[in-house]
């Protein structure tokens, strides 16, 4: 990314500019962030544990924690000045049991507005990720997917991430299982 900022040019004359969140930015993240998560994951789960998660997770004052922690590096994916198309964060520190390649860096989210889908969006995020994961020294970019989220597997396939095995996302007091993927930078 070219002093914090980097430019692309989507799919449908998009342009879409990734650039590193701040701490302004932590409302909107919050928002974004909640939004997305319920999108994806409301109709097969708890109300309950939905709440739960989204109310420990989503917070604003836990975006600015997030944000302002240097061991992760979150990005934000804006298609108008001000406007917020999606987000991610990458994260160094331990990898799941199933990851095995050498200096392993996570992808812990990366969530794009439904409004935004199909547009290139998901694609600028994940290049800026794997950008992100070089630059903290990262030879092996992994991530967890639920097991019943076969859209998204399939996205992280095609960009060659591999089903490495598996471990275990609480939601609320939901023990789900991810599937863990992982690929080499």
């Amino acid at each position: 990314m070219n002093g914090g900022q980097w430019t692309v040019d989507g799919e449908r004359g998009t342009t879409v500019v990734i650039r590193r969140a701040t701490v302004e930015d932590a409302a909107a993240v919050a928002a974004l962030a909640e939004q997305t998560f319920r999108e994806t994951f409301a109709d097969g789960n708890n109300a309950a544990d939905m709440d739960a998660h989204c109310m420990r997770a989503y917070s604003p004052a836990q975006q600015r924690l997030e944000i302002a922690d240097p061991a992760i590096d979150t990005l934000v994916a804006e298609v108008a000045e001000g406007v917020l198309a999606g987000y991610a964060m990458v994260r160094g520190g331990g990898a799941a049991a199933a990851v095995q390649g050498p200096a392993p860096i996570e992808l812990w989210r990366i969530y794009v507005d439904r409004v935004h889908h199909g547009r290139g969006v998901a694609q600028a995020l994940m290049t800026a990720c794997v950008e992100a994961a070089r630059a903290r020294g990262g030879l092996t970019l992994w991530l967890g997917v639920w097991e019943q989220n076969p859209r998204a597997q399939a996205f992280y396939r095609k960009l060659g991430f591999v089903d490495v095995g598996a471990h275990v996302f609480m939601l609320g007091d939901d023990r789900q299982t991810d599937r863990v993927m992982a690929r080499a930078l």
